[in-house]
């Protein structure tokens, strides 16, 4: 099966993408089944025109490092540094991404707020740029993805892993969606596997696999006189196909002709967005309402965050070009930066009567509090309702990093009770003897 050379050598690929006419598929569509080890995919379509590139590779222009770009994608594409893939599995995916440029444009749309961030800290720390699109392949860039593994965020930490990098995770907020933390814990982990295997793809199978997985893996093959590199490990499906899905996607954002014809959007190489910290809770909507930003628009930079109240000291991630409009309304707001007050459960009720009592409705305070639903919650329990934000037991509440609500169990419904009309019968189910008119008497 002839496959196409990588990078600079993808010109030809141009021809490939002008032919591509497949049927509209699904982000998940992008996940074959194929089998363990094969060699040769079996999810490679006929229909799609596979390109031969000659040995005679064209020649490249100078690329002036000491310039800034003004694209990321040509910031991106002057720091990637680690060795190509070069097999089926790679050709596979580059043309089912190709063949969707609309799902390749909403994932450059969805990164656009975080990219450059990612950028700059790898660039700091000396890693490859490639490692900004891996978010691509991890969440297609939705912070809020959230995996059957219980795997959450851009880069996709599962609960274990989150706390074992000090990504907070408790009532309040879950830092595993949040852009700085996540990026850095992402970039900690990786940088940790690196050094532990020696190997970039080593590190991106620890990555998606488990660093000790691999690690057995490359064991395996030690003891049987076997290579050690990624090719040459057995490993599951999932993890056979995450680095081709990566370096398919280098190729293509390593390919500016390539990213013209499939009208992928630039990226401006400059930051997006400015951290603020509030020394005092505000809530959600009326951060966005002083930023002037639609409330999507706002939660889509601050993801992590559980309850609809922003706790004093956390940063506030806006628009560079929002801060002066947010720092100028919230000089001149003069009502209070909360509607939400503490409630504190005095005996077991369900959130419905709550709700009721306080004048919200039963959705607002599940969607609030995090609820599964109309439970029974127990005496003590403490929930956010509709207020002024002002009361005093509203600071204890926005202390407590372990859940304060407590739901109360359904009581046991008692088994009806039988009742039993006249004498018992023996064992034998015999009558009891008749008893005489002396004995009545």
């Amino acid at each position: 099966m002839p496959f196409c050379n990588l990078q600079g050598r993808l010109l030809g690929v141009v021809a490939v993408c002008a032919a591509l006419a497949g049927p509209a598929l699904a982000d998940d569509d992008l996940q074959p089944a194929l089998r363990l080890d094969s060699a040769q995919p079996a999810g490679i379509r006929p229909d799609l025109p596979l390109l031969e590139i000659g040995q005679a590779a064209p020649q490249l222009p100078t690329i002036d490092l000491t310039a800034t770009p003004d694209s990321l994608w040509d910031r991106i594409r002057n720091g990637f540094a680690m060795t190509d893939l070069n097999n089926d599995l790679v050709l596979y995916y580059q043309q089912r991404y190709q063949s969707r440029p609309d799902l390749l444009q909403r994932m450059v749309e969805r990164s656009r707020p975080y990219l450059f961030y990612i950028v700059e800290e790898l660039e700091a720390r000396g890693m490859p740029t490639e490692l900004a699109l891996l978010p691509m392949v991890e969440s297609a860039f939705d912070p809020m993805a959230y995996s059957r593994a219980h795997a959450s965020g851009l880069w996709q930490f599962i609960p274990a892993t989150g706390r074992r990098f000090n990504l907070e995770q408790n009532w309040w907020q879950d830092e595993r969606r949040d852009i700085i933390a996540s990026t850095n814990a992402a970039l900690d982990y990786l940088q940790a596997i690196y050094d532990m295997h020696g190997d970039w793809h080593l590190a991106l199978a620890s990555y998606n696999w488990g660093e000790n997985a691999v690690k057995r893996a490359v064991e395996k093959n030690e003891a049987h006189g076997l290579p050690t590199d990624y090719a040459s490990l057995r490993m599951p499906n999932e993890t056979r196909h995450y680095i081709p899905k990566l370096q398919a996607l280098k190729n293509i954002f390593g390919n500016p002709a390539l990213l013209a014809l499939l009208n992928v959007p630039q990226v401006p190489n400059s930051p997006y967005f400015t951290t603020l910290e509030m020394p005092q809770p505000v809530d959600v909507r009326i951060a966005a309402r002083l930023a002037d930003m639609p409330l999507d628009e706002f939660r889509q930079l601050n993801p992590a965050h559980n309850r609809p109240i922003i706790k004093a000291d956390t940063a506030v991630v806006l628009p560079t070009d929002k801060v002066d409009t947010f720092l100028h309304n919230l000089r001149n707001h003069r009502m209070p930066l909360s509607r939400w007050r503490a409630y504190t459960v005095a005996s077991p009720e369900r959130v419905a009567q709550i709700a009721s009592r306080v004048g919200a409705s039963t959705a607002e305070l599940i969607q609030a509090n995090g609820l599964p639903g109309n439970v029974r919650l127990a005496a003590g329990s403490r929930l956010l309702v509709p207020g002024d934000g002002n009361a005093d037991n509203l600071q204890r509440l926005l202390d407590a990093s372990a859940s304060p609500i407590i739901i109360q169990p359904e009581p046991k419904a008692r088994a009806p009770q039988k009742k039993h009309g006249g004498a018992k019968k023996p064992a034998g189910g015999k009558k009891p003897p008749a008893r005489s008119q002396t004995a009545r008497r």
